[in-house]
């Protein structure tokens, strides 16, 4: 009889984190004011938190340079329904956006035209807006900033 765990063996479930929402959170390098205005105006997203390096009221610890207290430490975003945290810090600036992107629902064909035309603009089209199997106005653009948008009409909202 062999004493060794079978990988089909069952673990017992994990206790409920109280987990409410995973939300995305992006890094800009040193453009998250630009990113914050842009989305904003192409998006009507609504900026509903900035806090820069120097609101920090910790000072205790690391030190930041005089040239990063006015960057964006945290910046909160609502798109719709959906919430988006951004910042300037943390992350790789020579590493671009790359192995994931955001889907933008949108009602109609001529929202998702118009959000295509506008978070396209001075970025990349990877997937023309068009009609697909899985919804009548689909593409994919990065924006200027190289965030990967998937712009999506639902299926009913034939338009």
């Amino acid at each position: 009889m062999s004493t060794q765990t079978s990988a089909a063996v069952s673990t017992p479930p994990r206790p409920h984190l109280g987990v409410n929402a995973v939300t995305p959170y992006l890094f800009f390098h040193g453009r998250c004011a630009e990113a914050l205005a842009f989305y904003q105006e192409v998006l009507g997203a609504e900026i509903t938190a900035v806090f820069r390096f120097k609101d920090n009221p910790d000072t205790s610890g690391r030190t930041m340079p005089p040239e990063m207290m006015e960057n964006i430490m945290h910046a909160s975003l609502k798109i719709g329904t959906a919430e988006v945290f951004m910042s300037d810090g943390c992350g790789d600036p020579a590493v671009p956006f790359q192995s994931f992107g955001l889907s933008l629902t949108v009602a109609t064909a001529a929202d998702a035209t118009h959000a295509f035309a506008a978070l396209s603009k001075g970025g990349e089209v990877r997937m023309p807006l068009g009609k697909t199997f899985f919804s009548p106005c689909f593409g994919i653009a990065a924006d200027r900033f190289g965030v990967c948008w998937m712009i999506y009409v639902l299926p009913a909202n034939d338009s």
